[in-house]
């Protein structure tokens, strides 16, 4: 009871300099939690949705895929089986489904209506199921071919309202009709543009005929259980059908959309745990300067009779009671968090209504226990160190004498763990397959973290002196002053600069790849890229006939490529062995559109009359030869005998790996109606005319808004835009842990001004103004940020440029260090360094010189 009674006593006497390390739990901990509430609150909210939406038994056509969609390919089921599946045992009723998503939708400017975040626009028809999970609520339903009605979130967004026109674009062809009727979600709204129509509107202009549908919707008869009236349907209809009970078909849409929540939810785990890791080294600082300053204190208590296990106890409730506040405030803060997140993916089209906030048992239980393990975790060592000082410390003024023995010994393993991390970065940099060197990579990156957080304290030592030569030896003994405070404790500076460097050496790395990245893709367009014009949907929505149709109405044109892919194609080789593989099949002047270099052959002959070309490593692999006949099955059509006319180069990154043959080739054995849409198009001007070339297809396909037209130039700028937007999501994300890791700046500042009253009212009684006493702490600060950043961004760019090393095995060749980048983020580590002390600064000046002289 006498421990924990002086634990509480020096907790609520030092409670102002527990408060910024109860802040670094609470931000770990929120974040955590936040991502956890996030998550179960979506997955929940769509649980209902997909549970409120999905039909006891739904029948659907076999083998339907996301590039079914992309290829423009449209699978039914026949009308017929409407009557069929009503005579089946246990069905109650059938309803027809006639929905796609190979479709755009547009105002009357030609302007999209669709998502802007890449969600689908769905076209279907309006059925009594629709009513599970929306509600009319302006207008009615649509009535004809002419009418239509949208979701309430695409109208408000899109500023739409009864009565405007629309125009809708699918597979079939495309069609205008007015908007009648609003639905307003009942659940939720996925993202989805919804669009619907009438029955017959949606079979003739989605599906392409009369009569057929996408879809069953079985309803079961009562005390019929959904498994056994699948099993009724299978024993009808066969196994040529997709038949799903209503679990297992919400079970596919939670597992379609599970798979991206779990992609965002670890790595917002990710970036968690690194804000956790540099909360450690903040919590140990404090405990340990906290340990330092009552050396006297811990002394007489031993010298009264305490033992080691009582004092270091003491000082373990005191981490505990600061753990258990701080997650108790995370969690609470990870629960506004959610909310947070949840506006802002509404903003984004994603609605999720605060009603359906889930928060787990297990949430607080995980953020409580992860900060509570953390905090006492990290306050073991100084509580170990505390309960090592003897009686005889009592009679010394402060501190504790400092352990060389134990300096060496940490020196040298840290020496080890970073040279062994060094090592398998040379060992990952000179691998042959990027799968070996990959493992090798993160040996590499998890020691020489480790060992750079080892050695941290022998670094300082060095690293500072060097910083100071060049950054505070210009302003004189104050610098001077700066700089031996620094070096007081380097054990202290060099855990201050490592949570500082573990932020910044993600940032570099991640700049050195993003920026490599875009780098290779410029040089590969460069060097592989022959066409002035690329036509492409960056929603995975086909190149329709009117899309095709308007490219080659567009003037200046001197050609124009089709590029289409024949997926699921069986070869039979040489040797007899079977493959599955898809073809890229396309016009012959697609050979000069993306000059694929060969390691055998012609690329153009590979466009003949049944001619093919196969990649280096496949041909390798089964030994086929150029000239070699394979047997060519097509999934839809009928058996080919295709000649190997070239072999292509695997050192490439554009269509690496693909075979090519031509178009006529494919349509001669693979009836008209079953080719896939382009996937791609690519056209070359005329000499001289790609300004007007490029105007005029920007003209014609401004009433496509599914497609976009780029000249290299553009797409060279949408590539960096896309990695930059990455890249600064990732920057946001690891902002948390640099944010913790100013906040140790602080502490550390702020506890080292404390335990340097004595000495500042000194220097001050000496002479040494306030202004000069500010200084000294900033620069202080500064060298502290600066020596972390150092290290940080030399540590993160020597991980970047092995990655990068990797990176060249899949083709992306070209290393590119952001220098701007990295010299401005330095110069910011000192801006950041500044800002930290401003407070610790403030408080040291302004100290009485008299009462400071007499503290003990």
């Amino acid at each position: 009871m006498t421990v924990l009674k002086t634990s509480l006593r020096n907790f609520v006497a030092h409670k102002g300099r527990m408060a910024l390390s109860a802040i670094a739990v609470l931000l770990s901990v929120a974040f955590v939690c936040g991502t956890l509430v996030f998550t179960d609150t979506t997955n929940a909210t769509f649980d209902k949705l997909f549970a409120s939406t999905a039909s006891d038994v739904t029948v659907s056509p076999k083998g339907v895929s996301d590039k079914d969609t992309r290829q423009g390919r449209i699978r039914t089921l026949p009308g017929s089986e409407l009557a069929r599946l009503k005579q089946v045992d246990g069905v109650k009723s059938v309803l027809g489904d006639a929905t796609s998503q190979s479709v755009t939708a547009a105002d009357r400017d030609d302007n999209s209506i669709g998502s802007d975040t890449g969600a689908p626009t769905i076209g279907t028809n309006w059925d009594p199921t629709e009513k599970r999970s929306v509600e009319i609520t302006s207008g009615h339903a649509p009535r004809g071919p002419t009418e239509v009605m949208v979701d309430a979130d695409t109208a408000k967004n899109k500023k739409l309202k009864l009565g405007d026109e629309v125009r809708i674009i699918a597979i079939p062809g495309e069609f205008r009709a007015k908007i009648v009727g609003i639905a307003t979600f009942q659940v939720t709204n996925p993202g989805a543009t919804l669009i619907y129509m009438d029955t017959d509107t949606a079979q003739r202009k989605l599906l392409g005929a009369p009569g057929v549908y996408s879809s069953y919707s079985l309803t079961a008869q009562a005390g019929v259980s959904h498994d056994q009236l699948k099993k009724n349907v299978v024993a009808d209809l066969g196994t040529g059908v997709k038949v799903q009970t209503k679990a297992e078909s919400s079970k596919e849409a939670e597992d379609d959309i599970g798979s991206f929540l779990d992609v965002m939810k670890y790595a917002m785990l990710g970036f968690a745990g690194i804000a956790v890791l540099v909360g450690i080294f903040l919590i140990v600082n404090t405990f340990s300067m906290l340990v330092a300053q009552r050396t006297r204190e811990i002394g007489l208590m031993r010298a009264i009779g305490s033992s080691r296990k009582q004092i270091n106890r003491s000082v373990l409730i005191e981490a505990l009671l600061l753990g258990v506040i701080g997650s108790i405030l995370g969690v609470l803060g990870g629960v506004g968090l959610a909310v947070g997140l949840m506006k802002i993916m509404g903003s984004a089209g994603l609605h999720l209504s605060t009603d359906q906030l889930t928060v787990k048992a297990t949430t607080p239980i995980v953020g409580i226990g992860i900060g509570v393990v953390v905090t006492v975790i990290a306050a073991y060592i100084p509580a170990r160190r505390a309960g090592k000082i003897s009686p005889m410390a009592a009679l010394r003024d402060a501190g504790t004498p400092a352990d060389s023995k134990s300096g060496w010994i940490r020196g040298a393993i840290g020496t080890l763990l970073t040279a062994g991390g060094a090592a398998s970065l040379v060992v990952a940099g000179n691998a042959d397959k990027a799968v070996d060197g990959s493992m090798f990579l993160g040996l590499g990156v998890v020691l020489t973290l480790i060992g750079f957080i080892v050695i941290g304290p022998l670094l300082a030592g060095l690293v500072v002196r060097v910083l100071a030569t060049v950054v505070l030896r210009i302003f004189g003994p104050v610098g001077r002053l700066a700089e031996r405070n620094a070096l007081r404790n380097p054990r202290r500076t060099g855990a201050t600069g490592a949570a500082l460097m573990i932020g910044l050496a993600l940032v570099a790395c991640l700049s050195v790849v993003g920026s490599s990245m875009v780098a290779s893709a410029t040089d590969e367009l460069d060097k592989s890229v022959g066409a002035d014009f690329i036509v492409q949907s960056d929603t995975g929505q086909p190149i329709t006939k009117g899309i095709a149709d308007a490219v080659r109405q567009a003037k200046g044109l001197k050609h124009i490529s089709e590029a289409k892919d024949i997926e699921g194609t069986k070869l039979t080789l040489p040797d007899g062995k079977t493959v599955t593989k898809d073809l890229s099949a396309a016009s012959p002047t697609y050979a000069e559109d993306l000059r694929t270099p060969v390691v055998e052959g012609d690329l153009s002959a590979a466009y003949g009359k049944n001619a093919m070309s196969v990649p280096e490593g496949f041909a390798k692999d089964h030994k086929v030869k150029r000239g070699d006949t394979l047997t060519v099955a097509f999934k839809e059509g009928r058996t080919a005998k295709l000649t190997v006319a070239a072999i292509t180069s695997d050192d490439v990154s554009l269509d690496k790996g693909a075979m090519y043959t031509n178009i006529a080739t494919v349509e001669a054995y693979v009836p008209a109606k079953l080719i896939p849409a382009d996937v791609m198009m690519l056209a070359q001007a005329k000499d001289g005319q790609e300004k007007q070339a490029y105007a005029s297809l920007k003209s014609q396909l401004h009433h496509y808004p599914s497609v976009k037209v780029r000249d290299q130039t553009d797409y060279k700028k949408e590539v960096k835009d896309q990695v930059g937007q990455l890249l600064n999501l990732v920057y946001g994300l690891l902002a948390l842990a640099i944010i913790v890791a100013v906040l140790g700046v602080v502490n550390t500042l702020a506890l080292s001004v404390v335990e340097r009253t004595r000495e500042i009212g000194l220097m001050r009684a000496i002479g040494v103004s306030r202004r000069q006493m500010r200084r000294m702490i900033r620069l202080e600060s500064v060298v502290i940020a600066l020596f972390g950043a150092l290290l940080g961004l030399g540590l993160g760019m020597g991980w970047g440029t092995t990655a990068q090393k990797l990176l060249a095995l899949e083709g992306l060749k070209t290393l590119e260090i952001p220098w701007p980048t990295i010299i401005t983020v330095f110069i910011g580590s000192a801006v950041v360094g500044l800002i930290a002390a401003l407070v610790p600064a403030f408080r040291a000046a302004r100290m009485n010189v008299l009462n400071a002289i007499a503290t003990e």
